[in-house]
């Protein structure tokens, strides 16, 4: 688990940032104790840095960032260049992965837009960004939908892309049941404020049979547990709940699915992240300094995910064709 430290210590708040005690996310108990804290890397324009604390779960051991700030007032700590919300420069057309990106962890065929066809290949992508995953799935011929909170980024994909995309997060009116053969969620399960809605929510609209992918930080992993307060995937106060392979495995068991795996999924640029972070700190560990170098960091990820210890994980869940709204 990610290293314990302090207890938590909020600076000075500024008055707009209306603050949220959640009970745990996954099971609704409120004992938990504090297992790091960290400050904001990219504090508010105008605004000190705050500091915040990731809960331990008493009772299903869930990590999860609190307090937090609310589901209104959490946009306002997202920067206006954040990245995962950029189009990409320059779309390339998708190729086969090699056998050795494949087998170390770094492609996976489902990310990469060779995803085996479902149903009528009807796909909704949770927390769209750019756009760039939706555009390689719509050149491999499927029915594309788009859908995220970021207004900016869904009408940017609009414009540039022509991609169906729609704002707001799940539930939406505008989204039937059983309307989906394959829903994704590339790094935004660890965004929202209630993940078990969002998921009960995905299983409604998946069509039975239909799959669902989630890929988000691994809180078990080497690096969050060398880095500690200074993982680069800890991104607080965005991430408010950081997942474990053993605790997706039951939010996802607890929504209705059927978990087919839970897959190790290195990234060194992530990596090396984390050793910037460090470096910065007086009196840094020589060998956090080492991992800002490519090479180092590449291999240090390869180990770690050899060792089933990566810094990202990928789930693959299917609804079962019992239960849920009939289609």
């Amino acid at each position: 688990m990610l290293l314990r430290t302090r207890r938590l210590h909020l600076l000075p708040t500024p008055p707009a940032v209306t603050w949220d005690d959640s009970p745990c996310p996954l099971c609704g108990a409120r004992e938990a104790s504090t297992v790091c804290e960290a400050a904001d890397a990219s504090p508010r324009a105008g605004s000190p840095p705050l500091t915040f604390a990731v809960m331990r779960c008493g009772e299903c051991e869930l990590l999860y960032t609190n307090p937090r700030p609310d589901a209104e007032g959490i946009a306002d700590f997202y920067p206006d260049d954040y990245r995962p919300h950029r189009r990409p420069r320059k779309l390339r057309e998708v190729g086969r992965a090699s056998l050795w990106g494949r087998w170390t962890g770094r492609r996976h065929p489902e990310r990469d837009g060779r995803l085996p066809w479902v149903g009528r290949g009807r796909l909704l992508d949770f927390g769209c960004g750019g756009g760039s995953y939706l555009k390689r799935m719509a050149d491999q011929g499927w029915s594309v939908t788009g859908l995220d909170s970021a207004v900016g980024a869904v009408r940017g994909v609009q414009a540039e892309l022509g991609l169906h995309t729609i704002a707001g997060t799940l539930p939406h009116p505008h989204l039937d049941p059983c309307s989906f053969d394959v829903v994704t969620m590339w790094q935004s399960l660890e965004h929202v404020h209630e993940p078990m809605a969002i998921l009960r929510e995905a299983f409604r609209v998946l069509a039975p049979g239909g799959r669902l992918i989630v890929a988000c930080p691994n809180a078990d992993g080497w690096p969050a547990r060398a880095f500690g307060p200074d993982w680069f995937a800890l991104d607080l106060p965005r991430h408010l709940t950081h997942f474990t392979p053993l605790t997706l495995r039951t939010m996802l068991a607890a929504a209705g699915f059927r978990v087919e795996a839970v897959r190790q999924v290195r990234h060194s640029d992530w990596l090396r992240s984390s050793a910037r972070l460090a470096s910065r700190r007086p009196g840094a560990a020589w060998w956090k300094r080492a991992l800002t170098a490519k090479p180092l960091a590449k291999f240090a990820a390869w180990a770690a995910f050899m060792l089933g210890a990566s810094d990202c994980m990928m789930a693959v869940a299917e609804r079962p064709d019992f239960g849920g709204p009939s289609c």
